[in-house]
């Protein structure tokens, strides 16, 4: 395996945990009080349109010719560290 297909796998799998933690909130959120749900909506779609920034890093690092894609992941890994840091403030906030 390249060292790109071993960096997208690792984006990947990441991406497939948030994906699984946010299913969690989202159970969550419907039992949730009402006052409550506004909050959780804010921090849901700020995480959503991270994860689409990161997905779409993703399929750039994967079509990038030649040694090309390893430019783009400094470009990845702050928009990973920007989800990364959303995810751990929701996970706070939502598993109280």
């Amino acid at each position: 395996m390249s060292k790109r297909d071993e960096y997208v796998e690792k984006m990947k799998s990441q991406l497939d945990n948030w994906n699984d933690a946010l299913s969690k909130w989202e159970a969550k959120a419907k039992e949730a009080q009402t006052q409550m749900r506004p909050e959780y909506e804010k921090q849901r779609a700020e995480f959503y349109r991270l994860r689409d920034q990161g997905s779409e890093q993703i399929k750039r690092v994967q079509s990038a010719a030649g040694d090309a894609w390893m430019d783009l992941t400094r470009g990845a890994d702050e928009a990973w560290a920007k989800m990364r840091e959303a995810f751990e403030k929701a996970h706070s906030h939502f598993n109280k």
